[in-house]
């Protein structure tokens, strides 16, 4: 049997989208984080991750923090935070340095390669913002950004909270 749709014929429309599904907020991020994580691939880099480029953005605003404080900043749990850092330093990317006075804590730095990659890729990232956020004014950003932030401060809160 061919997949393929008779000559004059439109293909049959696929199943609707029940509004259980569109009215839930979670849905929705979902699809908005399938969306970017495939626009980020082509626009930005496609083996720098998100989450890569947020450590090294958090290494150069702070560098010589510890990775459990790194994680922290950039939401990243410690054994994730422990991977991205290991990847970025294989990639050169990122040193890590033991701190000189608990063994444990391992320090991050930039190396020269890395504030090249993540000046490249924040290049890239800052056009992919300007297509991303282009159905909105300058003002609405403003707003939509800090609306996005607090539901995610929101969401976070209720994800430490031990009560459903």
């Amino acid at each position: 049997m061919s997949d393929e749709t008779p000559a004059g014929t439109t293909p049959a429309p696929g199943p609707a989208i029940p509004a259980a599904l569109t009215d839930a907020p979670g849905y929705q991020v979902r699809r908005l984080h399938q969306a970017y994580l495939a626009l980020w691939a082509r626009a930005v880099d496609p083996t720098l991750t998100g989450p890569q480029f947020a450590v090294l953005t958090a290494v150069r605003a702070a560098p010589g923090r510890d990775q459990r404080s790194m994680a922290t900043a950039v939401a990243l749990d410690t054994s994730t935070m422990a991977d991205v850092a290991r990847r970025l330093e294989t990639r050169g990317l990122l040193v890590r340095h033991t701190a000189a006075a608990d063994g444990r804590r391992k320090l991050l730095y930039l190396t020269e390669a890395g504030e090249r990659a993540l000046r490249a890729a924040r290049y890239r990232l800052d056009l992919l913002d300007e297509r991303l956020l282009a159905p909105y004014g300058a003002e609405r950003r403003g707003e939509l950004i800090r609306l996005l932030t607090s539901l995610a401060d929101h969401w976070e809160g209720l994800s430490e909270d031990p009560a459903p």
